[in-house]
This record gives C-alpha cells, sequence and structure tokens, in this order.
C-alpha cells in the first residue's frame, strides 16, 4: 500500500478489519433504507471511542437514497441529524483524544442544536470496492465515503475512508425495528 507522505501507516489491525469487511458480502442500496443504529469496532483509528462517547445513534437512510449520515442521541427519545460539513474530519481525527473525554461529550450536548442538518447529508449509491460493487454513502460536503458489507439480514458493517487517509474507521449498523 502506498502512503502519502507524512500520514500514518495502517497498523496490522486495520489491515484485518480491512481483510474481515472485504470477506463480508455486498450489500444494495435499496436494503439499507431505514432507521439503523451503529457502534464503532475498534481497529486502531483515532476515532475509536469518540462517537459513542458523543452519544452517537447512527445513521437513516430514505427511499429516495439520500442520508442523516449523522445521528445522535440528543433528549431520551429524540435523534438530531448533524450536519457534517460543520466538523471538519481532518480536525476531528486530529482532536480524537478530547473526544473519548467527558468535556466533549458535555460541550457537544450543547453545539448539537447549532450543529443541526437542515436535510439530509450524504447519498446512497452502488460503488465499486476493490473491483465489487456494494452500497456506499458519499457524505455532500466532506470527503468521506462509507461503504457497507452485509453481515447478516439485520447487520451491516460500515467502513469510512476519508480521501488521502489511509485508516479506516469500522463500525456496525443494527436495523432498527418499526
Amino acid at each position: 500500500m502506498t502512503v502519502p507522505e507524512g500520514e500514518p501507516m495502517p497498523s496490522d489491525q486495520q489491515e484485518e478489519m480491512a481483510a474481515w469487511f472485504r470477506a463480508l458480502d455486498p450489500v444494495q442500496p435499496k436494503d439499507m433504507v431505514g432507521l439503523w443504529s451503529g457502534v464503532g469496532i475498534p481497529s486502531d483509528h483515532p476515532l475509536d471511542g469518540v462517537l459513542e462517547n458523543l452519544n452517537w445513534f447512527g445513521k437513516r437512510f430514505h427511499s429516495d437514497m439520500r442520508a442523516d449520515a449523522l445521528l445522535f442521541k440528543w433528549r431520551p427519545g429524540r435523534l438530531v441529524a448533524l450536519e457534517p460539513r460543520f466538523l471538519p474530519v481532518r480536525l476531528v481525527i486530529k482532536m480524537a483524544p478530547f473526544g473519548r473525554t467527558v468535556v466533549a461529550r458535555g460541550w457537544f450536548s450543547y453545539l448539537q442544536k447549532l450543529l443541526r442538518a437542515r436535510g439530509t447529508t450524504a447519498s446512497l449509491r452502488l460503488q465499486a470496492l476493490d473491483g465489487i460493487e456494494t452500497a456506499a454513502m458519499i457524505y455532500d460536503k466532506q470527503p468521506i465515503v462509507d461503504y457497507f458489507r452485509k453481515i447478516d439480514d439485520d447487520e451491516i458493517a460500515g467502513m469510512m475512508c476519508v480521501r488521502d487517509d489511509p485508516r479506516r474507521f469500522f463500525f456496525k449498523l443494527l436495523k432498527v425495528k418499526d
């Protein structure tokens, strides 16, 4: 793997997770429609544990193939979709150790009102990954693509790819039943 100068090399754990992800079956975008709760999969990525600390809920995919890319728990029983363009991904990755603190969780709960999305923030479509077409969510205002693979009928694996960063953030999505 060629890594841009100044970028960290992916760890062995990153390589193992990527191999696990690629061994899963592809998923069709239409099979993603609905509400999904999420959890990060530890993979030696700087963002490991950050989303959970900030009360990340998951993602919502709409039938028009648009998506709420970042859903967080706000008040009991309420979800809020955030606008990713307000969260520069490279800065978020650099600030990841702070993102795992109680202070960050408190600040983030207050900032959610300001960061709220005014509509969907990403598109869902079929996209090739290593020559295999699978569902992918392309963020509107960030250099991010989340690729998805099927674990089973109710569980999907996700791999977040940030342009020019060889590290991958892995997560699972569990289908929320009505």
